[in-house]
């Protein structure tokens, strides 16, 4: 029989992570310790933040992948339940909160990395595909984005209509596009390169310019405008 690991109450004052964060700041504690003070309690095997070190690994220290477990997912570690896997997913909510906080007002659009920027703590984490439009006023400056489709693992459809009545209804003089692909391939499918004619092939016609289509990763980006293709 495995000895019982000790409680965190056992441990060392300035080790526990509550204790820590006053004594040496909130910013001296590690993704496991943070997690821990949100579940609050492990299993008859490990403490808390053993338990989150534990689910870390499993997503490579990665806060981006956490994000995508669902709550079932996170139900499957010994001493997570739906309300702690809740806790974690609020905790990662809030720092894609955190980072759509921080683009200023009427960001103006200027480059394919401004348009990254403005899109990745939307789509870094979604499981899924999704394409969003972004309307710009003729600055460049953001009025809206709006998501016009959700699809599944490897594709979605985008109803080139629905972009144009969105141009149309928030006076957009630009629109730029973005997708992501939860595979991590940034390679565009022959389904991209014809909604991206599609759609700049409408603009025209509407006198709307098209600034891009973007197909964003986690840590990367694909631009049509960049490689010319527009």
């Amino acid at each position: 029989m495995s000895e019982k690991k000790p409680s965190i109450k056992e441990w060392p004052l300035d080790e526990r992570p509550r204790e820590k964060a006053m004594m040496h700041g909130i910013s001296t504690l590690s993704k496991a310790e943070l997690l821990a003070i949100l579940i609050g309690i492990g299993n008859d095997e490990e403490s808390a933040v053993g338990l989150m070190k534990k689910v870390l690994t499993s997503c490579n220290d990665s806060i981006a992948e956490l994000a995508r477990l669902t709550i079932d997912d996170l139900c499957q570690f010994k001493g997570i339940g739906p309300a702690k896997a809740i806790s974690i997913q609020a905790a990662c909510e809030l720092w894609k909160r955190r980072a759509m906080d921080e683009r200023p007002e009427q960001a103006r659009i200027l480059s394919s990395r401004a348009l990254f920027e403005y899109f990745h703590p939307l789509l870094c984490d979604s499981p899924v595909e999704q394409c969003y439009v972004l309307l710009l006023n003729n600055m460049n400056r953001v009025i809206d984005h709006v998501l016009i489709a959700t699809g599944g693992l490897t594709a979605t459809v985008v109803d080139i209509r629905l972009v144009m009545r969105e141009a149309l209804l928030k006076r957009a003089t630009a629109i730029a596009l973005c997708h992501n692909h939860p595979s991590g391939n940034l390679r565009p499918s022959s389904d991209d390169d014809k909604l991206t004619a599609n759609v700049s092939g409408a603009c025209k016609v509407m006198n709307i310019r098209m600034l891009d289509h973007i197909i964003l990763t986690d840590t990367a980006y694909y631009s049509y405008n960049d490689e010319g293709r527009l």
